[in-house]
């Protein structure tokens, strides 16, 4: 019979995601972030060929990626309410951790498998984050599927993409819950 994990069960039926834009200060320093990126790099990454990595945005460089942002909206021709709300997306954030998925060639482990992993470090690093005490969420953003943006202002190479950003802060509201999946819709069980 399985050991089980209650406290752990628990949390992760109860875990609820922070509203990026209602996560303020303080905001996990450098020794209260490593065990959470710790726990992100401890998820499924078959073939062990780590095709992700972190970048951590501090206040500067949230900012500086913000101030960026109309720019190549306008360039991309974007409307002023996607852009507003993509620039405050950096504005609002004080501490964010970009997961850059890094697919490497590999005959053995679909690039598939690899942006599978990467994701799976997003949510490994979000659960964390939240099992840490702190506020988090997961986010991306035109800015970031735009390929130009990504490697003129956060250095990505061109076979590299955003799985996601990681917003981190203190909550400084309860969010409500929300409708979850209706089980009986969407699973089925496959006897034979």
């Amino acid at each position: 019979m399985p050991a089980p994990n209650p406290a752990a069960l628990e949390f992760l039926l109860t875990r609820r995601s922070r509203p990026a834009k209602t996560l303020g200060l303080p905001v996990p320093d450098r020794a209260a972030l490593l065990p959470i990126l710790t726990a992100a790099a401890r998820s499924p990454d078959h073939g062990k060929l780590e095709p992700w990595r972190f970048l951590v945005l501090e206040r500067p460089a949230l900012l500086r990626l913000g101030a960026a942002v109309p720019a190549r909206a306008a360039e991309l021709g974007i409307d002023p309410e996607r852009t507003a709300k993509m620039r405050a997306q950096f504005d609002d954030s004080h501490l964010a951790v970009v997961v850059v998925a890094a697919p490497r060639p590999d005959p053995k482990i679909p690039e598939i498998e690899q942006i599978l992993s990467a994701g799976a470090v997003c949510l490994a690093l979000r659960n964390a984050a939240l099992a840490a005490g702190w506020g988090a969420n997961w986010l991306t953003g035109w800015a970031m599927h735009d390929a130009d943006f990504r490697q003129r202002h956060l250095g990505l190479a061109p076979s590299e993409f955003v799985a996601g950003i990681i917003h981190l802060g203190t909550e400084t509201t309860a969010p409500p819950d929300r409708p979850r999946p209706d089980l009986g819709r969407i699973v089925a069980w496959v006897e034979a």
